[in-house]
């Protein structure tokens, strides 16, 4: 019986830290094909015209993730590949 409630304690954990990660990050910003996304190099450019200091970028679910510094704080922005719309911002 005890071996049966460590294993459901750790799958509790498994689960609840698996979940969090998820909520960190934004994920939808479009439904359309990747064939039809602008480049990524024009989501870092947004960013780099918004006062960013680009460090890198890469894709998060169907969004531009582009991971930048500005006055000394890090962010992440979130950018929908079909229009270059900003959707979300995360400050680190």
């Amino acid at each position: 019986m005890k071996v049966i409630r460590v294993i459901a304690v750790a799958l509790t954990i498994g689960i609840g830290t698996g979940s969090a990660a998820v909520a960190d990050g934004f994920k939808d910003c479009t439904k359309l094909d990747k064939a039809s996304w602008k480049p990524a190099s024009d989501a870092e450019a947004k960013a780099k015209a918004l006062g960013y200091e680009v460090r890198r970028s890469k894709i998060e679910g169907s969004c531009y993730e582009v991971y930048g510094v500005k006055e000394g704080k890090l962010y992440e922005l979130f950018y929908s590949p079909e229009d270059l719309s900003l959707k979300h911002t995360i400050a680190k």
